[in-house]
């Protein structure tokens, strides 16, 4: 399957699955995200982003945290997991690289504020970002409001929530309310656009090394029929039809070698 790489003189393998956050196309909505999470930061409070699998959730984030310099702030990133809140203290604390020598509640909480505390005396901020959060339990956001809560009014610790859309369901329900107050801004990532695809799949193209368009309009149209335009599909599709093109001896990617590709993925 590399061969196609030759075969239509890409320098890079195209839409890779981790991309630097450097050589992500700004779109309107990733630049909406940042901004949006800069203010929350900024003010010590919580932000959410939402948005369905394959949307480009992980990434809006890690080029929404990469504007933090990590001389001024310190980024602690968690995966959500639909354990307890004791396992989610433990991740927190793992993240901090602070050894856990107990279970009991309070002391996590009292671990986690003690390191944010440091961080602080470093004239360092501390910024928790979780991912998958839409996984929490309604029990985790009823307590994990508690680590916002500090004597000192000048002290907090911002938080980044990033889920699938029923994070927000989640937000509705009594228990999750206190947490919810915290939230100043909310975005959620939609998916592109059918004017948005050619101009995405340019960009990819040239990452890789090649700047001329190797899809017809034909083709641009099925890509994002048939990924809805969700990225992560998206991209799958539109390096599956590269390969099938060039075992085809093809020039450009045709809608049939687009259909070939959207029969391997899901």
């Amino acid at each position: 399957m590399n061969s196609f790489k030759a075969y239509f003189g890409f320098t890079k393998t195209p839409f890779p699955q981790n991309l630097n956050v450097k050589n992500l196309l700004k779109t309107d909505q990733l630049l909406a995200v940042a901004e949006r999470v800069k203010y929350s930061v900024e003010l010590g409070a919580i932000a959410i982003l939402t948005g369905e699998i394959g949307t480009g959730k992980s990434s809006a984030l890690r080029y929404a945290m990469s504007s933090f310099h990590p001389s001024e702030y310190h980024i602690l990133f968690v995966t959500a997991t639909t354990g307890s809140v004791i396992e989610a203290y433990k991740q927190i604390c793992s993240a901090f690289k602070i050894e856990v020598t107990s279970c009991s509640k309070s002391f996590l909480i009292a671990q986690i504020k003690s390191a944010v505390l440091g961080s602080f005396s470093k004239r360092q901020k501390v910024v928790l970002v979780i991912d998958e959060a839409s996984l929490l339990r309604l029990d985790v956001f009823k307590e994990l409001h508690t680590l916002t809560q500090f004597d000192q009014e000048d002290w907090s610790l911002p938080m980044i929530l990033a889920g699938q859309n029923s994070l927000i369901d989640a937000l509705q329900f009594q228990p999750s309310r206190s947490f919810a107050s915290r939230v100043v801004a909310r975005s959620k990532l939609e998916p592109l656009k059918s004017a948005e695809v050619e101009q995405y799949l340019l960009h990819h193209l040239t990452l890789a090394g090649v700047t001329k368009n190797l899809y017809t309009d034909q083709a641009i149209t099925a890509i994002h029929k048939l990924s809805s335009g969700m990225l992560r599909k998206m991209n799958h599709i539109a390096r599956g039809s590269l390969i099938a093109a060039a075992h085809q001896k093809a020039q450009l990617v045709l809608p049939e070698h687009v259909q070939v590709a959207s029969s391997e993925v899901f």
